[in-house]
């Protein structure tokens, strides 16, 4: 049995397969916050988070890095930690500091920091000749409109430090630009606390699809283990509306994928200790890298994998943040393919009612979540606004992605916001 701290969580899927997969691999976990109750405040009444089944739960000041480290190492010469982890971006990079200061498994800091940082990320990846987009990085206006004009628009505008889609915008022109930039200023501390940084990152807008691929590092190698397709919809803004795994792609648009999501990984160094979820857009002009995110897939994306192949990211990722050998082996589960969709609010209001109805029980279906009547809806900016997700899976093939559309678009003719 090993023991591992876990720094923080995503209170969502990820927040809950964690958990789990930590206690069915036989180990357990410490549980170290700064807010105990942003975790309470998320469990359905009546049941307790699976954060709380922790065999320590241990209150610090998480955004602290440099005050964390000592406080960190004392609890290790006590509790005695055999890896560190966490499933939430904005603190990715203090668990690779804190693994790195006690000599535990992991990836150098600096890759993971630059790899949750959009602009280092981008910086790093053209100095290695990874394709990416055009970009700029600016925190004052006139540095900002001055790269907009040299870029040329339409473009897309990016906080450099948030995750989920937040304040990410399609900008057609300099009012837009404005408009975003002063929305961006506007938003200065994240979810957690953390104060941002001011900078802008404005990207050339790609075309063509978007994919992602699922990679595990361990020891030097990194492991393939597919590549999802992903919808994008929400115009300004790139809101995730669903997922399939295995994307249907020709056996050269996978190939392309997977070695550039390779090649930026390599670039950045995580090749040790890392489940990584790469996004990349198939543009008509070859393959252009998105981002890099060193940690597994949220989105149920992993559990998409699991359904699929019998691998299970979420495994993976305990056992090398424990710098062991993961299981990465497939195994027939029946399926061909599974893909998940997501009910997204257009319009802000309560929930009035959601037609339901059969769902749960329909042929294929694998997963239904979905908000309750009386739920307090806002328009969807980004992915943290979902009304729910149904998942469903195909026996035959590729048929997944369209069997969820077809469930979604009932659920939506049923949706009514007031």
């Amino acid at each position: 049995m090993a023991h591992l701290l876990m720094v923080e969580s995503w209170v969502g899927s990820m927040g809950r397969l964690l958990p789990r997969a930590i206690r069915e691999g036989g180990h357990e976990f410490t549980f170290l916050t700064r807010d105990l109750h942003h975790y309470l405040h998320s469990a359905p009444e009546g049941v307790a988070h699976p954060l709380l089944g922790a065999r320590n739960v241990i209150t610090a000041d998480t955004n602290d890095t440099d005050g964390l480290l000592p406080e960190v190492e004392r609890l290790h010469e006590v509790l005695r930690f055999d890896g560190v982890l966490t499933s939430c971006d904005y603190y990715l990079p203090t668990v690779a500091r804190i693994a790195w200061h006690l000599g535990l498994p992991g990836s150098p800091p600096d890759g993971v920091e630059n790899a949750c940082r959009k602009d280092a990320t981008r910086r790093v990846l053209a100095d290695a000749g990874v394709p990416g987009p055009r970009f700029a990085v600016h925190e004052e206006w006139a540095g900002i409109a001055r790269a907009a004009r040299e870029i040329g628009y339409p473009l897309v505008v990016k906080p450099v430090d948030l995750c989920a889609g937040m304040y990410v915008r399609r900008v057609d022109d300099e009012e837009q630009l404005a408009a975003t930039a002063r929305a961006l200023g506007d938003f200065p501390v994240n979810a957690r606390g953390q104060r941002r940084e001011p900078s802008v990152l404005l990207e050339e807008l790609l075309d063509g699809p978007e994919v992602s691929v699922e990679t595990v590092s361990h020891a030097g190698a990194i492991h393939v283990v597919g590549v999802t397709d992903k919808s994008v919809g929400g115009a300004p803004a790139f809101i995730e509306t669903g997922h399939m795994f295995p994307a249907a792609l020709s056996a050269a648009d996978t190939e392309a994928a997977e070695q550039t999501a390779l090649a930026a990984l390599k670039a950045l160094g995580l090749v040790d200790g890392v489940v990584a979820h790469t996004e990349i857009k198939l543009t008509s002009a070859g393959p252009r890298l998105v981002e890099v995110n060193p940690r597994p897939a949220g989105n149920r994306i992993t559990e998409l994998v699991r359904h699929v192949t019998g691998v299970d990211l979420a495994a993976a990722f305990v056992e090398v943040s424990l710098g062991r050998e993961p299981d990465l082996r497939r195994g027939d589960t029946g399926l061909r393919s599974a893909a998940i969709g997501f009910l997204v609010p257009q319009t802000s209001g309560t929930l009035e009612s959601l037609n339901v109805g059969e769902l749960p029980d329909a042929p294929g279906v694998l997963e239904v979540q979905l908000a309750e009547p009386g739920h307090q809806v806002k328009a969807a900016g980004s992915n943290n606004e979902y009304l729910g997700h149904v998942m469903a899976g195909d026996a035959e093939g590729a048929g997944a992605r369209d069997r969820v559309e077809a469930l979604i678009g009932e659920l939506r003719s049923g949706l009514v916001i007031r």
